[in-house]
């Protein structure tokens, strides 16, 4: 089980926190290592760096009528205390905001404990007569990815008395209207909850700055201020301290319109704030909770950064956001979250506590977790019928890089098993709208998806083509959904025979001999030109996917036509790729030729040197098998030779991993310094480098190292990879960099939810819904081995012992035929039931056949005794 302390951070380690609260697809609010709101990324844009004014909550404890409390709910402002950005009267010069309240009495004693979804703050100064506990999450439930969609951030404040006194206490919630054109602000009470409702009259509800926000209480005995003072200078937050240290309620403070700002003092810029307190009286030695829900409804998504034209004139398209198709407006969606939260804080509780109880390393469950929080980001949209969209990641105040990019988002392995039908809805916009009639695909969608294929001409990337066909094939045996496989089979097949359709411009495998031999966009933003083992891998797998689809539908002469392809190319590799220490790429970069028959020595010539740019050549690159570790992931066995491809990663771990980077030159991006450890893109162990490399070499970027590492522990590399997953959660250790934001090309970036695929190695998980299988071979043992695993239509939980395997359904469902697990080869199976019911079975080489399909349910737990 997980160690806490890993997850615990204090002092300087809280200083580059933020911690995304929010929905998939709803955009977030960061709640920073000291308890701040920042970071609010809730109206449909990344906004990074960003605070919504005075936002905060305060706690006051009296007795008997006299004050003897009162502190803001945060901890210390981290240093420098310069001043922020070149913001005049703000910026640098100036000192720190005031409206992140570091000029308030805070709390000395802090500490935050992330386990997403649930992060956790103490406040704890040992002088007071309270500490509180502060418990924060936005629902995160497997399977269930409307609940996981929710636009909210939930508050929950434990408070205990150490005194011996009885204290009356009052947490107070305060929210700056965002909204800078009429905005208005009105409490409300409605189901015994009260709660103040921001919006603006100034906005109709089709613009896109139209909107509201809720902050609502389910406590019974509250006070509010619909508003704090108006003024000019700093009188709003002077007169609420004063309210605030004042014993006994807040007075409410009404006006009749929206502010007129002074034209004189625009530079100010007040907005106004509204406060919600909640008030209890607690006894010594007793506590108190007080809940708070925060949500959103800013609908209206519109597309700003890449707008279309009509008739000459730029157009900005515009859709609504899945969530407003849920919620009426922000006050309806706390209503219901609050309606029900048992279930909804159960259910998250829930799937956070089956991950850390897995028996896998601390390093392991810190990089799957803080990834997963990757779909709460605004790296991640929902369309209006719930269609997943992503960037990359995200800039700081747009996203990086459009369009479900196809060869970023193949590293991604969350969603596939956390979300499956939403991994089934981007399959299905690709090929109904990024797929031209010869079979050619767009590798980034644009919106509407309409305009992918009628504006974007750029050649198509062979590692997402092929990607978006293992992905298929994944989804297929995650769901066990044939008939949906049948509905997109078409287009897929149409991907695959792209590769050598005679209109392909870049001449991928013309002659059909299972080798990609032509010109070859790929992730890292160029072309290789020639054979390499890097996307021809990608293309085996993805052949070898097809011919299991195309049998399983009843063709069986295309079955066959695949078979055949991939098996040639697989022995023209082994033999022509590997040099007998890693696989490389096959390519003579001093003949200019090869470039003048695509036309592109123009950017791929290097004159001065007299070779090829940005190939790799015999370099030793971190992807070099990569369509290996996909075939793992997906249940499709070697298409390489195995001791190749173990030998191989092994050269990987010995040449790219670079222990100490304090002195390795890196001319690229920088992503590790100093005594930091990476794993590092391509090197040349024999010191050819091309003058010009492959972009990105010396860069050690997150959602490369995942994939490495976890194909290490596939090959029984297990310390080798698990020593590059430390390195990687080392270097976002909370004071450096975010540990919930690895970045690559921006914020949040999606490459990094490769790390789900380190719990599917090390547990050994298959899976085929097709044939209802499941089964385990873990590669991690201690005495006791447990771990979450999750599929279409359930999640749970496996402990295998050396006596028992107990397989659990928590939620959902499973629909079995057959179970497998390494341990029970060459072991007599004494019974097997299924919530205390035998159950016939015939044990073959380690798979437990059962003689009759079961469907397992919540707590009917399959037990197999040995």
């Amino acid at each position: 089980m997980a160690n806490e302390n890993r997850f615990t951070y204090t002092g300087a380690k809280t200083g580059e926190i933020s911690f995304p609260l929010g929905g998939i697809g709803t955009g977030s609010i960061g709640l920073a290592g000291n308890g701040r709101l920042i970071d609010w990324e809730i109206f449909n844009r990344p906004n990074k760096l960003s605070f919504n004014g005075f936002s905060f909550f305060a706690v006051k404890a009296e007795h008997n009528g006299e004050v003897k409390l009162t502190k803001v709910l945060h901890g210390d402002m981290k240093a420098p205390y310069t001043g922020e950005g070149k913001g005049k009267y703000e910026g640098y010069g100036y000192g720190p905001r005031r409206e992140n309240m570091a000029g308030f009495p805070h709390f000395a004693n802090t500490s935050f404990k992330g386990q997403f979804p649930f992060a956790e703050m103490t406040f704890d100064d040992v002088e007071d007569p309270i500490s509180i506990k502060m418990t924060s999450f936005n629902p995160f439930i497997p399977l269930n990815d409307r609940d996981s969609s929710i636009p909210c951030a939930i508050f929950e404040y434990e408070v205990s008395n150490r005194s011996l006194d009885e204290l009356d206490i009052s947490v107070v919630g305060c929210i700056t209207n965002p909204f800078h054109k009429g905005a208005y602000n009105e409490a409300f009470e409605v189901h015994n909850r009260h709660g103040i409702l921001m919006s603006s009259m100034h906005y109709q509800d089709t613009e896109a700055e139209f909107g509201n926000l809720t902050l609502m209480t389910d406590h019974e005995d509250v006070s509010c201020q619909s508003y704090w003072y108006r003024g000019g200078w700093f009188d709003n937050l002077t007169v609420f301290w004063k309210d605030f240290r004042r014993p006994g309620r807040f007075q409410e403070r009404k006006y009749e319109g929206p502010r007129e700002l002074d034209p004189l003092r625009m530079h100010e810029k007040h907005q106004d704030v509204s406060l919600l307190s909640t008030h209890r009286t607690i006894a010594p030695g007793e506590k108190a909770t007080f809940r708070f829900v925060l949500t959103w409804h800013i609908p209206n998504c519109v597309n700003f950064w890449n707008p279309g034209k009509l008739d000459g004139k730029e157009q900005l398209p515009t859709w609504k956001n899945y969530y407003a198709t849920l919620f009426r407006d922000s006050t309806d969606t706390a209503n219901y979250v609050m309606d029900h939260y048992d279930r909804l804080y159960a259910d998250t509780r829930l799937f956070q506590e089956t991950l850390f109880r897995s028996t896998l390393p601390d390093e392991v469950l810190d990089a799957v977790s803080s990834n997963i929080s990757i779909l709460k980001s605004s790296t991640v949209l929902r369309l209006t019928d719930g269609t997943l969209y992503g960037f990359e990641g995200v800039h700081t105040n747009e996203g990086s890089c459009e369009g479900s990019c196809t060869h970023v988002w193949n590293y991604e392995q969350a969603t596939a098993f956390l979300f499956p039908a939403l991994a089934r809805s981007m399959r299905n916009i690709d090929y109904k709208y990024a797929q031209f009639e010869n079979g050619k695909m767009a590798f980034r969608l644009m919106l509407p998806a309409e305009r992918t294929t009628l504006e974007n001409d750029f050649r198509a990337a062979v590692d997402g083509q092929m990607g978006g066909i293992i992905k298929t094939y994944r989804e297929w045996k995650v769901s066990g959904d044939t008939e949906w496989l049948g509905s997109i089979w078409p287009q897929v097949r149409k991907a695959l025979e792209y590769a050598w359709e005679p209109t392909n411009e870049d001449q991928w495998d013309a002659d059909k001999d299972g080798v990609m031999e032509g010109r070859q966009h790929h992730t890292l933003d160029m072309e290789l030109f020639g054979p390499n083992s890097w996307l021809t891998s990608m293309y085996l797998t993805a052949l070898k996917a097809a011919a299991s689809m195309a049998d399983a539908l009843g063709e069986q002469d295309k079955a066959e036509e695949y078979e055949a392809i991939w098996l040639r190319g697989s022995s023209w590799a082994n033999q022509h790729l590997f040099n007998g220490q890693y696989f490389h790429q096959v390519v003579n970069i001093q003949d200019k030729s090869i470039l003048e028959k695509f036309g592109a020595e123009d950017v791929y010539w290097n004159e001065e040197s007299g070779e090829h740019k940005y190939q790799i050549g015999e370099g030793c690159g971190i992807d070099q098998v990569l369509g290996q570790w996909f075939a793992h992931l997906a249940g499709l066995g070697y298409v390489l030779e195995p001791h190749k491809v173990k030998q191989a990663l092994q050269s990987v771990y010995e040449h790219n991993y670079i222990e100490n980077l304090r002195d390795y030159p890196n001319a690229c991006r920088i992503y590790g310094l100093n005594e930091e450890a990476g794993l590092m893109i391509c090197t040349w162990p024999k010191d050819n480098s091309p003058i010009v490399p492959v972009p990105y070499a010396d860069e050690c970027m997150n959602g490369f190292e995942y994939q490495a590492a976890s194909h290490m522990i596939y090959e029984g590399l297990v310390e080798e990879g698990l020593a590059v997953v430390k390195s990687i959660r080392d270097r976002y250790d909370g004071e450096r960099r975010n540990p919930w934001n690895e970045f690559e090309c921006g914020s949040n970036y999606v490459r990094s939810m490769a790390s789900y695929g380190l719990l599917l190695a090390l547990s050994g998980f298959e899976y085929d819904m097709v044939q209802g299988h499941i089964g385990f071979s873990p590669k991690w043992q201690e005495a006791d081995f447990r771990c979450f695993w999750s599929l279409h239509e359930g999640w749970g939980e496996i402990r295998v012992n050396h006596e028992q395997i107990e397989f659990e359904v928590l939620r959902g469902q499973l629909k079995l035929a057959s179970f497998g697990c390494d341990l029970l080869a060459g072991k007599t199976v004494n019974n097997v039931t299924i919530g205390g019911r035998n159950v016939s079975f015939v044990l073959t080489e380690g798979r437990l056949i059962l003689n009759e399909r079961i469907v397992l349910e919540p707590q009917a737990v399959l037990l197999i005794r040995y």
